[in-house]
């Protein structure tokens, strides 16, 4: 067996002194070009704004579609659409859109702004039949609309057929890519593979040669925030819920950039945009909507670390508005009930290579239209 990034988090433990981190291992092969995380533009970050973007709770698809062209020509510096989109894909290529349905009615990844990642692929010469769009549990994806919102031709994909507990069974998951790490749910053999590991999705291993990851500008109650890291950590893999299985047993920090390490997704994933039409700053991941707002934002970047960096910023922003904490200094009420939130995931991945933390590196772009 090869391990191509091994010990990767006892590395981390290194480079951040006293922090205590579980072992884990990646077994995975995939690629690497130019491309990978953090990709072409380490530490750019484009926001784009649009006071129109939504009105009445409503997307406005034109408005959304100007944000998009927009984000992509200052996120690439290319001079027209189409060759925006050729620095990532070409014909021939396979391409998944990762979704994120999960705060659904009220905050996942919008028609309107999948929609215009699918013109923009076709403009660069890839066909809807190469389109893939998925999300881990069928019965959330379609749950949705998802399925509704596609042209013609253009694919689905699942790993699953919907949300369980124990999240251990490997049908749909890829057993040559796996994160092994030393944690498994309460009551589960450590020394079983299936309880230590997380497989990656046949959609990421097999399906798919380039990944345009399309997460939501959200909270979330144990990993703080759920951002372009976490839809790939959580939606890539199984058994993920051993990294949060309870409010007070909370892995994340450590899960999240390890699952993102391994080479199939960190190769991939050549996108990330970011839709903050709306957000969610309490409450997560199931959106209730006294916690939404209308932030009119899409964040375009290749480096995920620095984007997860200013849209963390841009939720803890409005818990002050609010009159909340931070999310690192929250504490546990009736919507959020876990004790130590773990926002610092992005940190650490930034740790691992995955991306610029560093924020006097990064160059954030703001836009308003």
């Amino acid at each position: 067996m090869q391990w191509t990034r091994r010990n990767c988090l006892n590395a981390i433990g290194g480079a951040l002194g006293a922090t205590r981190l579980l072992p884990a291992q990646v077994s995975s092969q995939a690629g690497a070009s130019k491309l990978a995380m953090p990709g072409l533009f380490r530490g750019r970050v484009v926001a784009v704004e649009h006071p129109g973007s939504i009105i009445e709770g409503r997307y406005q698809a034109e408005p959304v579609r100007q944000m998009i062209r927009k984000g992509m020509a200052e996120i690439t510096g290319a001079d027209g659409w189409a060759d925006a989109w050729r620095l990532f894909v070409e014909p021939g290529d396979v391409v998944g859109i990762k979704v994120n349905p999960v705060g659904q009615p009220h905050v996942i990844s919008a028609a309107e702004v999948m929609r215009e990642i699918i013109a923009g692929l076709n403009a660069a010469g890839v066909k809807n039949k190469d389109i893939v769009v998925y999300d881990r549990y069928r019965a959330q994806f379609f749950h949705a609309g998802f399925d509704k919102w596609l042209p013609e031709g253009v694919r689905t994909s699942n790993a699953a057929e919907d949300y369980d507990a124990v999240q251990q069974a490997i049908e749909g998951y890829d057993p040559d890519h796996y994160m092994d790490m030393a944690l498994t749910l309460p009551g589960y053999d450590a020394t079983s593979l299936t309880a230590r590991r997380s497989y990656a999705a046949h959609f990421i291993t097999k399906e798919v040669n380039k990944l345009i990851n399309l997460p939501v500008l959200k909270d979330h109650q144990s990993a703080g925030v759920t951002l372009a890291l976490k839809n790939l950590s959580h939606g890539l893999v199984n058994n993920v819920c051993r990294s949060h299985s309870s409010s007070t047993l909370n892995t994340c920090g450590q899960f999240i950039p390890a699952v993102v390490s391994m080479p199939v997704i960190r190769n991939k994933a050549v996108l990330h945009v970011l839709d903050g039409v709306k957000g969610l700053y309490h409450g997560g991941p199931g959106a209730r909507p006294e916690f939404v707002w209308e932030h009119k934002t899409i964040y375009f970047a290749t480096d995920p670390v620095a984007l997860d960096h200013i849209c963390w910023k841009a939720i803890d922003q409005k818990r002050v508005a609010m009159g909340m904490k931070t999310i690192a200094e929250d504490r546990p009420d009736k919507y959020s009930t876990f004790w130590n939130r773990q926002p610092e995931h992005v940190e650490i991945a930034g740790a691992l290579g995955l991306g610029e933390w560093d924020e006097s590196k990064i160059d954030i772009r703001r836009i308003r239209l």
